[in-house]
């Protein structure tokens, strides 16, 4: 269970500001319903240029939310040159502070707040798109988003910028493109440390199998899925089949069928067994 402030409670349970605002000035979307966390927001000018009203719609756990709500109330009666210096830790200072795990909500609120002053400026209607390279597939994180991250938020480990923005939560397979992005922006105060090239057995016995891949989910997949509020139990083994039940935020989510094949089947087959099918218990 996370450990939330009493005010995030408040944000979470009562959010301030949601809804649409009907011909905003400028409107920000950042994220998507495939990563888990999608957050459109939208400002109105007054006459004196400062923000008379801003709205928001998310979809996301109790920290995305609770940081969407958070950033509204700072930012009302703000000019857009005072709006742009509100920073993610600010968001979650005044929230009394985030887990760890959850820095990353408050990240999405930041770039949702910047992509909304670029769409006012440039008089674009277009959804802000992120520039750079894709880094983490999973959650469809560039270059310029991770480096940006580290700098803003002097991270120096991967599990930080996993934190703070979710690349690396998922299969894994960008730990090394962090690192190096940490080495470049941090030099000698990174703490990285060259991942293990997975290698999968040539040989397995039924029960070594079956305790790799308990193995497997306990510290590979599990820590992703509590990053998030959920979780997930190893129901069966038959054959080349592996049968797990969600729990937690994971269980009936929408993206239970994308967590199954890209993150839970990903991981077991790269660890264990390229034949692995993962099934989710009905």
């Amino acid at each position: 269970m996370w450990d939330y402030t009493e005010k995030v409670q408040d944000h979470f349970i009562n959010p301030r500001n949601v809804g649409e605002i009907e011909n905003p000035d400028g409107v920000g979307e950042v994220g998507s319903l495939a990563c888990g966390d999608a957050l459109k927001l939208m400002f109105k000018l007054d006459k004196d240029k400062r923000i008379e009203d801003v709205k928001f719609q998310t979809f996301g756990c109790a920290s995305a939310i609770a940081s969407s709500s958070a950033l509204t109330e700072m930012i009302k009666g703000m000019t857009l040159e005072e709006a742009e210096k509100v920073n993610n830790k600010d968001i979650a200072d005044f929230l009394g502070g985030l887990p760890d795990q959850k820095m990353h909500c408050s990240v999405m609120g930041k770039e949702a707040l910047e992509a909304a002053i670029e769409n006012y400026r440039t008089g674009s209607n277009k959804v802000h798109k992120l520039e750079g390279k894709i880094v983490c597939k999973c959650f469809g994180l560039t270059d310029h988003e991770i480096e940006s991250v580290v700098r803003e938020n002097d991270l120096t480990t991967v599990e930080e910028v996993t934190n703070y923005c979710k690349a690396g939560g998922g299969c894994g397979g960008c730990f090394g493109e962090i690192e190096e992005i940490i080495l470049q922006v941090q030099g000698d105060k990174a703490k990285v440390k060259s991942q293990p090239v997975a290698k999968r057995p040539s040989k397995l016995t039924n029960i070594q199998k079956m305790q790799l891949i308990q193995e497997v989910v306990d510290e590979q997949v599990r820590p992703a899925l509590k990053a998030d509020g959920g979780d997930i139990d190893l129901v069966d083994i038959i054959g080349d089949e592996v049968i797990v039940a969600f729990r937690g935020m994971c269980a009936n989510c929408k993206l239970a069928e994308l967590t199954l094949r890209d993150v839970v089947q990903a991981k077991l087959r790269e660890f264990v067994s390229e034949n692995i099918t993962v099934t989710e218990q009905k």
